[in-house]
């Protein structure tokens, strides 16, 4: 019995044998014929390219969400890069802005020393300016230390704008020519027209809507235009003479004819006076 059931073992191990030559026999001459391999073989490349791409799917899908985090923090830190770039860049144009501008209002404000030949100038910055009282004065950083004193001709960039009404150790109130309010003090002025003749008159008001220097109750019949100069008339003894105004905009004669209000556009722009020009004079 026990060698019988040897042979049995032996005839199915060489079955075994047999078969598995087969199919490798098989296997081969169909890789050969470019046949369709044999079932057994189908199954098992089907059933390893399922195992392998359910192994590798996750861990493409894992790489790629690794490189797009990564993508991601890249652009991130560019972006804050580029816009660091813009602030520093909209800094600088600010910056530059400025500086174009002071150097503009210093070139123009240079223009006014052809009329003060008998001052020397003492350059100062605006530095305060109260929206309450905008026509009226403000403040520049320049005081007694720099030899200012109250009452001297204050220049803009192309003409006088006012003269010092209080003066500190540092710093100094400019009234301007744009005054109206009661207490301001009235300065005297004059127009002259292409034949040298004058006009003589003060400054009364100043029209706000218009931006204009009003020269009221003017009796003199000398005959005057527009585009005539305006210069401060000395008379008085508190403003030097000479200190370039403006010009006549137009002349308007009162309803009975008897006087005429002429008005002056100033040489100046009352809203935006960044630097001014102090005369001292030399003496």
């Amino acid at each position: 019995m026990k060698k019988l059931l040897t042979s049995r073992r032996l005839v199915v191990l060489v079955v075994i044998v047999i078969v598995t030559v087969g199919l490798i026999t098989f296997s081969s001459r169909a890789r050969n014929s470019q046949e369709t391999p044999a079932l057994p073989f189908r199954i098992a490349s089907d059933v390893s390219t399922w195992v392998s791409e359910l192994v590798t799917s996750p861990v493409k899908a894992v790489g790629d969400s690794y490189n797009a985090v990564t993508q991601m923090f890249d652009v991130y830190e560019e972006n804050e890069r580029l816009n660091k770039k813009v602030d520093e860049l909209a800094a600088v144009q600010v910056q530059l802005q400025a500086e174009q501008n002071e150097n503009k209002a210093l070139k123009d404000q240079l223009k006014v020393d052809k009329t003060l030949t008998d001052y020397r100038l003492v350059n100062a910055a605006v530095i305060s300016r109260s929206p309450s009282n905008w026509q009226s004065q403000l403040i520049i950083n320049r005081g007694s230390n720099a030899g200012l004193k109250k009452n001297m001709s204050v220049m803009g960039a192309g003409g006088m704008i006012g003269r010092i009404s209080e003066v500190n150790t540092t710093s100094a109130k400019v009234e301007l020519l744009s005054d109206n309010s009661q207490t301001a003090d009235r300065f005297a002025i004059r127009v002259t027209n292409d034949s040298d003749q004058t006009v003589d008159g003060i400054v009364s008001k100043f029209d706000q809507t218009k931006n204009q220097i009003v020269m009221s109750k003017v009796t003199s019949d000398v005959k005057v235009k527009k585009g005539d100069p305006v210069t401060t008339s000395g008379l008085g003894g508190v403003t030097p003479a000479g200190l370039y105004v403006g010009k006549v905009a137009e002349v308007t004669d009162s309803d009975h004819g008897i006087t005429r209000t002429i008005s002056i556009t100033p040489a100046v722009d009352y809203n935006n006076i960044p630097v001014v020009s102090v005369a001292i004079p030399d003496v």
